[in-house]
């Protein structure tokens, strides 16, 4: 059953989807608490920059969690008086992926129990990784295929699902229909 404080938010690389999800976070009214799922090397200054970005745009006032595992055990903690955005799913997912296949439907599952159980607003991000050529190596497919799989688990459970694209965001669980 959709959980109207559930929302997903995804697209393709520099669409939007971040600054998407900071909008809906800032207008919730309550406490955010930013969920970072990334780690920092410091060897990596692309990587880097890009975190920096995200740190930049977000208000002072709002708290961060540097959680790039226990994400479920995050979203528990959280109180009805929070709004967590969680930035992002493929990062968390990247950071699980040596994971064999039955271990990896457990942690699907206790994400998608915590999302069924927190009494808090929940805004997570994800990429869209599916939509180019077929990787050409095996782990390419099987963080593709796992993140559509994790997305399309989100999905269910979120009361809205914003497609982000160009700068614009669509709610396609209100225009769409489930498969």
């Amino acid at each position: 059953m959709p959980n109207n404080r559930i929302s997903l938010v995804t697209g393709p690389a520099r669409s939007g989807k971040s600054e998407w999800a900071e909008n809906l976070a800032e207008t919730s009214g309550q406490a955010v608490i930013y969920i970072a799922t990334s780690t920092l090397d410091p060897a990596d200054m692309d990587w880097q920059q890009r975190v920096q970005l995200h740190r930049d745009r977000r208000p002072d006032h709002w708290q961060l969690q540097e959680v790039p595992i226990a994400v479920p055990a995050a979203i528990l903690a959280a109180t009805a008086q929070d709004c967590l955005l969680i930035d992002s799913l493929g990062t968390w997912l990247a950071n699980l992926l040596d994971q064999d296949d039955a271990t990896w439907q457990s942690t699907v599952q206790a994400l998608i129990e915590s999302l069924r159980q927190t009494p808090a607003t929940v805004i997570l991000v994800s990429e869209e990784t599916g939509w180019g050529v077929v990787p050409a190596y095996p782990i390419g497919r099987l963080f593709r295929d796992r993140l559509g799989y994790l997305t399309r688990q989100v999905g269910t459970v979120a009361g809205a699902v914003y497609l982000v694209v160009a700068g614009y965001a669509v709610d396609v669980k209100a225009l769409g229909k489930r498969v």
